[in-house]
């Protein structure tokens, strides 16, 4: 009994500790890592193929998209705790939140729709058909433009987040897997699976700027498919998952040249960056693990193993 309680009120203690947070796909689990520590330091039940994954704004939130419940999971993360779901419609696989931290705009992979929800009145706001199979979501820092992807109609549908209708399509290659703007908001980059590569819009006008494609010597090309993209902490840089390749792109922001390629994990999915900046930890789905690079040798440090086929990743400061 002492030890029950004891466990209890260790779950219930909030972190002291940066955290990385990972979906794991065929577990139905969170993973915590703590930052310092670099271990998995809880893990948490959810739905049913948890994939995507975010933060509220203070963090005091977690949004899971449980796609085989059929539900956006709320989880208290101090706890670990659901504490209800979301009106999510079919299948949601990827979403994004809005800046002003109430609306989310969810991937319904099955219905070809982006459903908008109010995070406050836990109510569906509007559905927006978009392209067969959306996956890929993004939102512009000023909150004004929200991007769907889908990944059969091989488009970026462009929706104007204040009449939640769709002001421009526009073609990129085949599968398209992850939308991702520049934090200035001037560029929005596009991943495309199957193409096998990534495709840079001017975010104003809509317009194509220039397209990135990968070679690395030995892995054959229909393995460099890439999905998850971030950018580094000055946004010179931007990290590109190749998924089977098990390597990241490192690519220069400017120049849209790739400067190197980094070995990680089997299947690389996605990534965060820790609070601190200073590291990378990527989503190694088929090897069940996540790798930790430094930012400033461009090194990996750790390998973590997590739960089976980890998908996202989130990170959250210490709580204060």
């Amino acid at each position: 009994m002492i030890r029950a309680l004891l466990l209890t009120t260790l779950l219930a203690t909030p972190a002291m500790a940066d955290e990385i947070w990972v979906t794991n796909e065929s577990d139905d689990t969170v993973s915590v890592i703590d930052v310092a520590t670099l271990a998995v330091k809880a893990t948490y039940p959810t739905g049913e193929r948890p994939r995507g994954i975010t933060f509220s704004r203070d963090f005091k939130r977690l949004y899971i998209c449980a796609s085989d419940s059929d539900a956006v999971q709320v989880m208290d993360p101090d706890t670990g705790a659901i504490l209800h779901d979301l009106p999510s419609g079919e299948d949601p696989e990827q979403f994004v939140l809005a800046p002003d931290d109430r609306l989310l705009y969810i991937a319904n992979e099955d219905d070809a729709i982006t459903t908008v929800v109010d995070t406050q009145s836990r109510s569906v706001v509007a559905q927006i058909d978009v392209g067969v199979e959306p996956e890929g979501m993004g939102i512009s820092p000023d909150g004004k433009l929200q991007v769907t992807t889908s990944e059969t109609t091989n488009m970026a549908h462009w929706i104007d987040t204040a009449t939640h209708r769709i002001v421009a399509n526009t073609l990129v290659d085949s599968r398209p897997r992850h939308a991702e703007f520049s934090p200035d908001g001037a560029e929005l980059w596009v991943s495309s699976e199957i193409g096998g590569s990534v495709t840079v819009f001017d975010a104003a006008t809509q317009t194509e700027k220039g397209k990135i494609s990968f070679e690395i010597p030995g892995v054959r090309p229909e393995k460099l498919q890439p999905v998850g993209m971030r950018f580094s902490p000055d946004a010179a840089r931007v990290f590109v998952a190749l998924g089977p390749a098990n390597h990241l792109a490192v690519v220069d922001a400017k120049t849209l040249q790739v400067e190197r390629y980094i070995m990680v994990g089997r299947r690389v999915w996605h990534m965060a960056l820790s609070p601190d900046q200073t590291r990378l930890f990527t989503t190694n789905g088929v090897s069940g693990d996540v790798t930790v690079i430094d930012l400033a040798t461009l090194e990996p440090l750790a390998t973590i193993k997590v739960g089976r086929f980890p998908w996202g990743a989130a990170a959250r400061p210490t709580p204060q």
